[in-house]
C-alpha cells in the first residue's frame, strides 16, 4: 500500500536535513559578526556652585563589525582572517536651568584594520553546535573632539570652543568568545556569543582652542598643541552572528 507523503510529513524530512549538518577538513566558512552594538541616550541633573541647576544629557552609540572568512583544518577546528569595522561616538551636553546650552564636549571615533582568529568547535554536528573562538587584530584609528564653553555674563561674557583631530592613530585588540552556532539548514548557522575583549588605542591630537571675549564673532586669542593620548579597555561584549558553509572539494 503506497503511503501518502503529507506536508507535515516533509517538514519532518527537512527538519532531520537541518538538525544533522557536519563539518569537515577542507570546508569554509565566510560570515559576519555584530557586537556590542548600542544607541544610549540619558539625562543627569546637578547642582554646580556658581552656576545653579545643569541638566547634563548624554548620547552615545558604538558597532563593531567584523567580516569572516576561515578554513577548517580539521572537522572541528577552522582558522581564517576578519576585517574589523569599529565606528563609535559620544556626546555630552550641559543645559542651563533657562533650558540654553552652555557646554557642548562631542567625540567621534572610527577604527577599522585587520586580523585573524581561530574557531573551535565541540562537535561537528547537531542543531547547536557549541564553540570557543580566539582572535587578534590591529589597524589605523582616527578621532575628532569638538568642545564649546559659555562663561562670565554681562560684559564679560566670553565663548571658548577647541576642536582636535588625530593623526598616526594605532588600535590592537584580543578576544575569547565562547558561544553556540544554530544550524538553520545544512550550509547556513546562527551565531550568538558572549565574549571578552581587550582594546589599546593610541592617537595624537592636533587641537586649536579659540577664546572670543564678548562672544561678538571677533577671536581674541588662539592656541594650538599636540597632545599623545594612551587607552586601554576591557570589556564583555554579547554578540551575533551569520555564518554560511562551504563545502570543500571531495
Amino acid at each position: 500500500m503506497r503511503r501518502k507523503i503529507t506536508p507535515l510529513f516533509l517538514l519532518m524530512l527537512l527538519s532531520t536535513t537541518i538538525l544533522y549538518a557536519q563539518f569537515a577538513k577542507g570546508d569554509k566558512m565566510a560570515g559576519a559578526s555584530v557586537a556590542s552594538a548600542f544607541f544610549n541616550s540619558g539625562t543627569s541633573d546637578q547642582t554646580v556652585t556658581g552656576i545653579g541647576s545643569v541638566t547634563a544629557k548624554v548620547t552615545g552609540f558604538g558597532l563593531s563589525i567584523s567580516p569572516e572568512l576561515g578554513w577548517f583544518i580539521s572537522n572541528k577546528t577552522a582558522v581564517g582572517a576578519v576585517l574589523n569595522i569599529n565606528p563609535s561616538g559620544e556626546k555630552t551636553s550641559y543645559q542651563g536651568s533657562s533650558g540654553n546650552t552652555f557646554q557642548q564636549n562631542k567625540t567621534n571615533n572610527f577604527n577599522i584594520g585587520v586580523g585573524g582568529f581561530i574557531r573551535h568547535y565541540l562537535g561537528n554536528d547537531g542543531s547547536f553546535i557549541p564553540f570557543g573562538q580566539f582572535g587578534l587584530n590591529a589597524g589605523i584609528s582616527n578621532a575628532t573632539v569638538e568642545k564649546f564653553f559659555y562663561g562670565g555674563s554681562g560684559t564679560s561674557v566670553y565663548k571658548e570652543t577647541e576642536n582636535g583631530k588625530s593623526s598616526g592613530g594605532f588600535f590592537a585588540n584580543s578576544t575569547f568568545r565562547l558561544g553556540l552556532t544554530k544550524m538553520v539548514n545544512e550550509h547556513t548557522g546562527l551565531d550568538i556569543f558572549l565574549g571578552y575583549n581587550y582594546n589599546y588605542s593610541k592617537n595624537t591630537f592636533k587641537n586649536t582652542k579659540l577664546r572670543d571675549d564678548g562672544n561678538d564673532g571677533s577671536i581674541e586669542t588662539r592656541s594650538e598643541n599636540e597632545t599623545l593620548t594612551k587607552f586601554t579597555n576591557h570589556g564583555v561584549i554579547l554578540g551575533l552572528g551569520l555564518q554560511v558553509f562551504l563545502r570543500g572539494k571531495k
